[in-house]
């Protein structure tokens, strides 16, 4: 993209970027959605001027998107952050916030907000 551009890249990217971003990060480390090739796929965006908006906000928070629907797994708080906000470098500015609805429940993963002024 063009320096300067305001783009977003949003959805389930089935990649749980930092070890933060997995409940079990040791246990995954061979796991598909934690495999070193998955995760330098979303390092390859940020090298090229796109941010991990919830991260930049929050850059200690722990917050999942998804949970296995086997072993009680939501209930146990053992879940994996998915679903991401990449917004380019230009557009950070006008973040004002990253909420995950993590106590909405109907499917697998929870709804993602991203707020802008």
């Amino acid at each position: 993209h063009k320096k300067g551009e305001h783009l977003i890249l949003t959805g389930d990217f089935n990649t749980a970027h930092q070890p933060i971003d997995l409940k079990n990060a040791k246990e995954n480390k061979n796991t598909s959605g934690f495999l070193p090739e998955e995760r330098e796929w979303v390092d390859a965006y940020l090298r090229h001027g796109f941010v991990d908006a919830f991260r930049q906000l929050y850059p200690e928070k722990v917050q999942y998107t998804w949970w296995t629907t086997r072993l009680n797994a939501r209930q146990r708080g053992i879940g994996w952050r998915l679903d991401y906000f990449l917004v380019s470098e230009a557009l950070m500015s006008r973040v004002r916030d990253v909420v995950i609805h993590d106590g909405v429940m109907g499917s697998d993963h929870c709804p993602v907000e991203l707020v802008l002024d």
